[in-house]
């Protein structure tokens, strides 16, 4: 799920922070830079894990920072294709199943992925799979906020963000480029899933398959 990126970046450091030891300010900017932003097709970027080249520094006329060339590696969420995450059901819509892994708060499984047959409950605000028993009756899985899903990661798609300008009156304008997810993920659920019925107490749904997919909402800097 997560990995070791090794970048290379050259890092601004202010005339405010030279009282900080050289490793430490290029810490906190690479942190400040990167961390829980998309690096195009490198993945989620979580935390510095250490730096292994510092190169000469320099300071640019009419320019009090000083500018330093650094290779570093970074930790990375970049699951790799078939590995299996657990999630839990954050809520339920009529989109869909809403996902989330604690930190990726934007996974949802679409309606025409969810087991069929699937309805949405507008009173109970959930989606339940009428499940055939197989003898004639069927039993209302409702599929809950807060049970725990285990799906498999099939593809993913990184997209790059571009710059908005200003419109005509001055004001910058909302582009649909601003919904887009800069990393997404193609995944189907690979296991159980906790779920309650309304004929009995509690069920586990097994081989519950469905394509969701995963939204990473990040800045750019």
């Amino acid at each position: 799920m997560f990995v070791l990126a090794e970048l290379k970046d050259t890092v601004r450091i202010p005339p405010w922070e030279f009282k900080q030891k050289l490793n430490d300010a290029i810490t906190n900017e690479l942190n400040r830079k990167l961390a829980n932003k998309v690096y195009l097709n490198i993945g989620l970027c979580i935390a510095l894990h250490d730096i292994t080249k510092i190169e000469e520094s320099y300071i640019f006329p009419g320019d009090g920072a000083s500018h330093t060339k650094v290779i570093f590696r970074f930790i990375v969420f970049r699951p790799f294709m078939e590995e299996i995450l657990i999630g839990q059901i954050r809520s339920c819509s009529v989109d869909g199943v809403h996902v989330t892994l604690g930190f990726f708060e934007d996974i949802i499984i679409p309606p025409h992925k969810l087991q069929h047959p699937s309805r949405f409950d507008q009173m109970e605000q959930a989606w339940v799979w009428e499940y055939n028993t197989g003898d004639g009756e069927k039993h209302n899985l409702f599929m809950d906020a807060g049970e725990t899903i285990r799906f498999r990661v099939v593809s993913e798609t990184f997209t790059e963000a571009l710059p908005t300008g200003p419109n005509v009156s001055g004001e910058t304008e909302k582009s649909e480029a601003k919904n887009i997810s800069p990393y997404t993920l193609g995944v189907c659920s690979a296991a159980d899933v906790h779920v309650n019925s309304q004929t009995a107490p509690e069920k586990f749904l097994d081989n519950w398959l469905a394509l969701a997919h995963v939204n990473a909402e990040a800045e750019s800097n």
